[in-house]
């Protein structure tokens, strides 16, 4: 049956293009109806303009370069998409692809962040590699990676085997947590120093079984060895729950985990609580426990699970009586987690880094002033002269043969001249902090590793002309005042930095009338006396001195 309408009318109709909503698509009108007529009439019809810009955008997009999409990832399935993918235990976290790499921010001790992009699988030793070869530092075993979380005011070290980015995983999102690049100069401290200073006698419960002296290779083998479960046992005061409730228990500690007892010392299975296991853990050190914790010391710890992400519950925090005592459990702990590990990265960073521990340059030597240790070689092996009045004899001398060779004379630079070398070169060693307070410098040993030998230098705050040497010894900081000295006349606070007689060109040992004349720095009110902060820092690193141990560590700060 024919309609009578022509394809190209259906085609353009109002009818075909605007549809009433009974109608159904492509059904024409019928034949005999009022609007036929109308249909046929000269009406205004809307022109589609779709098609023509459809094809001009085609046009312009063939003339265009094409541009790679920036953002692949948003364009891919749901499935695919690494920020909505994953199943719903993961609490949004990205998922760990090891093909991709990963971008952690590392601070530094100044606050400067730094980006690093490392693989999945990068190690902290692989990082502080990184970070050592960018800060243009002396790589050694020291440098490490401090995992650090502000809001609860706990800090602990990474050890080189474990993964950075596995440990940023189990971050909370949005928090403050954060990586610090610093030294740490007790991560392997355990294997170095004797087993008395570490772990006491009264705190090791097979040395009071035996009741016999251990050695210190067999009472580390013994903390290693699979097979033996020796335990560290003392009094911890625990944290109730209050903020400042605490109760002190007995407390031991094996590889199992960490139990305290519920009646005195007893080591009664039935007595034993529970509190964290080792292995499925990890150990903190709390840097605020007074003002965020309420701890009656200052020598607090804390046992972290490490399913727990945020918040201050589920933290099992406990405070020692001391520092020995809580390096003591710290270093225990370490050794129960990580066992064998823990050594095999110690001899590791012993095979790598056989150098000296300085950053940076060689430090710079005075050209003028002789820095150097006085030293006897007319034996047949030098020596290190100790006795100030035998190296002052041997200086008179060595200067008298030097008059006698030449009649050259070098001019000293003067005091009041702050550009002067001899002036300033301590500005350009690593170990000299500027003016810090003295909680600043004991705060700055402390965090990189309570070690004998840890040192740096600072100004005084006092005596304006004066310096600080702050050093650490039996875990404890202890601070020895620098002051400066015209030959034999001691300077006292309050009085004008002026010498008291005029300068004259002398190299280093002259006369004494010439010796009153020259600037100097002493620790002992005059005894010994060195030239510049510089000779002075390096006679501690081979004499005792009037100090209880030498400079062994430069307490340093790198900026990233």
């Amino acid at each position: 049956m024919e309609l009578g309408l022509s394809p190209p009318l259906l085609n353009n109709s109002p009818e075909e293009l605007y549809l009433s909503p009974g109608t159904p698509p492509r059904t024409p009108p019928p034949p005999d109806g009022p609007l036929s007529r109308e249909v046929k009439r000269s009406q205004p019809l809307p022109i589609p303009a779709g098609r023509k810009l459809l094809r001009e955008e085609e046009l312009r997009a063939t003339s265009l370069p094409s541009i790679p999409n920036p953002f692949p990832e948003l364009c891919s399935p749901p499935s695919q998409s690494p920020i909505l993918g994953g199943s719903s235990g993961t609490r949004g976290l990205l998922p760990r692809d090891a093909s991709r790499p990963h971008v952690i921010k590392v601070y530094s001790e100044d606050g400067a962040c730094r980006s690093v992009e490392v693989a999945a699988g990068a190690t902290a030793r692989y990082v502080c590699e990184m970070l050592v070869q960018r800060a243009h530092a002396l790589s050694d075993e020291n440098w490490g990676l401090v995992e650090c979380h502000p809001q609860l005011a706990l800090e602990r070290g990474l050890e080189d085997h474990e993964s950075v980015v596995e440990v940023q995983a189990a971050w909370p999102i949005g928090g403050d947590s954060r990586f610090v690049f610093r030294k740490n100069f007790a991560k392997y401290e355990l294997f170095k120093t004797s087993p008395h200073s570490l772990f006491p006698e009264k705190m090791v419960s097979s040395c009071l079984d035996a009741k016999a002296d251990t050695s210190h290779e067999d009472l580390i083998q013994n903390f290693l060895n699979a097979g033996s479960f020796p335990e560290i046992q003392g009094f911890l005061q625990l944290r109730g729950s209050g903020r400042k409730l605490w109760k002190r228990f007995f407390c031991f500690l094996r590889r199992s985990g960490l139990y305290y007892s519920t009646k005195g010392t007893s080591k009664d299975p039935r007595h034993l609580q529970c509190v964290a296991d080792v292995n499925e853990s990890s150990v903190y050190v709390v840097t605020q426990g007074r003002k965020l914790y309420g701890m009656p010391t200052d020598f607090g710890f804390c046992i972290k699970p490490n399913k727990l992400r945020n918040g201050h519950k589920g933290l099992h925090i406990f405070c020692s009586e001391d520092e020995q005592s809580r390096t003591c459990w710290l270093a225990a702990f370490r050794l129960f987690k990580y066992g064998v590990q823990l050594y095999k990265n110690y001899q590791l960073a012993q095979s790598r880094h056989l150098r000296p521990s300085y950053v940076g340059s060689p430090p710079l030597r005075s050209v003028s002033d002789n820095t150097l240790v006085a030293m006897d070689f007319s034996g047949h092996a030098g020596r290190v002269i100790e006795n100030p009045r035998e190296a002052l004899s041997a200086a008179l001398e060595e200067a008298q043969a030097w008059r006698k060779k030449t009649n050259h004379r070098l001019s000293l630079p003067t005091p009041s001249s702050g550009s002067s070398l001899s002036a300033a070169i301590h500005r350009t060693q690593p170990w000299f902090h500027g003016r810090i307070s003295r909680e600043e410098s004991q705060r700055l040993i402390g965090q990189q590793g309570l070690v004998d030998g840890l040192f740096l230098v600072r100004e005084s705050q006092r005596n304006p002309q004066g310096f600080v040497l702050s050093l650490c010894h039996l875990q404890k900081v202890k601070h020895y005042l620098i002051l400066p000295q015209w030959g034999l006349q001691l300077w006292s606070p309050g009085e004008p930095l002026q010498p008291q007689l005029p300068l004259t060109s002398c190299p280093l040992w002259s006369s004494q009338s010439e010796e009153e004349g020259r600037l100097y720095f002493s620790m002992d009110e005059g005894q010994t006396r060195f030239t510049d902060l510089l000779q002075l820092v390096e006679f501690h690193q081979l004499n005792r001195g009037i100090l209880p141990c030498v400079l062994r560590h430069t307490c340093t700060r790198v900026a990233l």
